[in-house]
């Protein structure tokens, strides 16, 4: 059996309510401002599409560590379009957000579920993840830079140095917060994108990392049907389950 550890990055980068933050000379201001720097641009996008080649550590009980690959896509157009695409030795999931219905199909036993949405990718990360508790994967490319970047909780922040990621030239980061130690990779030149992030859970003394990654488009070509959801034959509509709900044990 093994350890149930969440890998969303958003939700461990995001996490508020913890320990206070160590004194600022611990953060090397070269590496918050170019945090600062990748989420200005990163919020300048409108339409783009980003593939991640992640790979994830599980802890088994008795502590050895045993890693699964996956691939996500995304294509964004924003404010308010999203169709996210999962597909791993774990699981396949497609996300589909059209600007007023927010649906998730779980293609291996063929479910999905579709509820009304906001009208903004912002205001529909809240909605999904308080609501009904789902985290849609690499969702912080939306918040990076933002109010719910979780900036507050770096306790650690260091340049180290050149890198190369998949033949391009970026600038290599270290971070540190409660709980989990990161890494970022960030391209040099006018358009600063992640190019690959490494996280790492300090909390378990086995230390497991999720690593993405990240090959960008920034000019995509798509159709307006992409984000609408169109079901299978086969498909099985079903209802999700909202977290107030299950608190109450119903």
């Amino acid at each position: 059996m093994k350890r149930n550890i969440g890998y969303t990055i958003a939700a461990l980068l995001l996490a508020t309510g913890l320990s206070a933050p160590l004194p600022a000379q611990d953060k090397a201001p070269e590496a918050m401002n170019a945090l600062n720097y990748m989420g200005t641009y990163l919020r300048t996008l409108k339409d783009f599409q980003v593939e991640a080649v992640v790979t994830t550590e599980d802890v088994l009980t008795d502590g050895q560590k045993v890693q699964f690959g996956s691939k996500t896509n995304i294509l964004a157009q924003l404010p308010s379009k999203l169709r996210v695409s999962v597909e791993g030795e774990q699981k396949s999931r497609l996300f589909l957000y059209d600007g007023s219905t927010f649906t998730l199909y779980a293609r291996r036993v063929g479910y999905y579920a579709t509820v009304p949405a906001p009208d903004t990718i912002g205001k529909l990360i809240d909605v999904v993840s308080e609501k009904y508790d789902i985290q849609i994967p690499l969702l912080d490319l939306f918040l990076w830079g933002g109010p719910k970047a979780g900036a507050d909780e770096i306790t650690s922040a260091d340049d180290i140095g050149p890198g190369v990621v998949e033949g391009v030239t970026c600038e290599h980061y270290a971070f540190r917060q409660p709980g989990l130690d990161w890494q970022v990779w960030i391209q040099l030149g006018d358009h600063p994108l992640p190019r690959k992030l490494v996280l790492t859970t300090t909390t378990d003394e086995a230390r497991p990392q999720h690593t993405s990654v990240l090959t960008w488009n920034l000019a995509p070509s798509y159709s307006e049907d992409a984000f609408v959801f169109d079901p299978p034959a086969d498909a099985h509509k079903i209802v999700f389950a909202e977290v107030k709900d299950a608190s109450a044990g119903n």
